[in-house]
């Protein structure tokens, strides 16, 4: 077992010397997002800033071991593994990067496993992730002192307690954006924007920051800034959250953070802060939207 986990490791890092200090993500267009399903596992690469390439973690053994047994049953017999049980016919999310290829986002398991198992190609997703120079440019673009942030996933496309949602969009929008926006969320940011207000979401997942916006834009919910992928946990991207937090410290005087329960205001500079409940009215936007009236005369 440690043989088969330095081998492991060994051409782990021969990929991540290919791409380190050398590639960086650009963006994919709107038709090669849309029509390639499917990559060759040669142009297919590591992040090296994920800790499944750190020596010291690395990669689960047992994980690749059962991936890559399922890559073989499937290989042997399309139709042995349901979509469900093996995993293996799942996408991988992916990044174009110059100069050429893709990197991992998620699935780097399956993705060496492939290796392992002689795959020539695996199902890819490819998405444009808020990069620092977006971010940097939604805030050189925004409005406003103040800002509201939500969770993009919890928050914008949750039912809520009431299960209620938005009309779905018309065709053939709705064949392209599947998420529905919990229901009034177009009102409260007309609302949040009328209040001197920019609108920040975030989200954990790999959404293409694009795909998000426009979503949006068919609700009539434009925002000022989305940043996509937080989930991400690796050093590089840590120490570019902290340079950001810096220049949206330094940008809004007020962050008003929004969740299912509870309203949070946060000063930029002293970081005091009051929680405001949300708590007796009809429903959730109604709450919001009186919280927000209450912080209006703070000021």
């Amino acid at each position: 077992m440690a043989q088969s986990q330095t081998r492991m490791q060994k051409y782990i890092a021969e990929e991540v010397s290919k791409v380190k200090g050398v590639a960086y993500p650009v963006r994919a267009g709107k038709l090669e997002r849309a029509f390639v399903r499917k990559v060759s596992c040669k142009k297919l690469h590591p992040n090296p800033d994920d800790e499944f390439c750190f020596p010291e973690i690395g990669p689960n053994e047992g994980i690749v071991s059962r991936y890559e047994q399922n890559f073989r049953r499937l290989r042997e017999n399309p139709d042995a593994l349901s979509y469900a049980d093996s995993g293996v016919k799942k996408a991988l999310d992916v990044q174009k990067i110059y100069p050429d290829g893709y990197m991992i986002l998620n699935g780097h398991h399956r993705w060496l496993a492939a290796h392992n198992a002689g795959v020539a190609k695996l199902p890819v997703r490819i998405v444009n992730l808020t990069q620092e120079r977006d971010i940097r440019r939604m805030l050189n673009n925004s409005r406003h002192d103040k800002r509201v942030t939500l969770d993009l996933e919890e928050i914008v496309f949750s039912a809520g307690r009431d299960g209620l949602t938005e009309k779905p969009l018309r065709f053939p929008f709705s064949r392209i954006y599947k998420e529905h926006l919990r229901q009034g969320i177009p009102a409260l940011f007309s609302d949040f924007v009328t209040g001197g207000y920019d609108i920040w979401l975030y989200s954990s997942g790999y959404d293409s920051l694009d795909y998000v916006r426009t979503l949006l834009k068919h609700y009539h919910a434009p925002v000022t800034g989305i940043v996509t992928g937080t989930a991400r946990k690796a050093p590089k991207d840590q120490k570019t959250g902290e340079k950001l937090d810096r220049l949206v410290a330094g940008k809004y005087v007020r962050t008003v953070h929004v969740d299912n329960d509870t309203v949070l205001v946060v000063d930029s500079q002293s970081k005091n802060y009051r929680e405001f409940p949300l708590s007796g009215s009809a429903s959730w936007i109604a709450a919001v939207m009186e919280t927000m009236d209450k912080i209006k005369k703070m000021d």
